[in-house]
């Protein structure tokens, strides 16, 4: 019982290592993120400690809202679905 014990021993422990660096390695990569990439958890420590970056205001307080970003699109030139010179908007009467 005991050669089967010492020729198992090796292998177990090599499979509980690799086993537990699977599950850090997987614990630390599906962690929440925020928009920039950074962990949720180091987002949160950096603004309750009060050192803050720009950048972590900048992500949290957006610019402009979707619908005045979508108008801008909306109003820019070419953005129609016309093609330049299919006759479309013309009024030939």
């Amino acid at each position: 019982m005991g050669d089967v014990l010492a020729a198992l021993l090796p292998p177990a422990v090599v499979a509980a290592v690799f086993c537990t660096f699977v599950v850090k390695l997987l614990r630390k990569e599906m962690a929440p993120r925020t928009s920039d990439g950074r962990l949720v958890s180091e987002a949160d420590a950096s603004t309750a400690s009060g050192r803050g970056t720009a950048s972590t205001a900048a992500v949290s307080r957006p610019d402009t809202d979707g619908a005045a970003a979508e108008d801008r699109a909306k109003g820019a030139e070419g953005s129609g679905p016309e093609l330049p010179g299919d006759g479309t908007d013309r009024a030939d009467g």
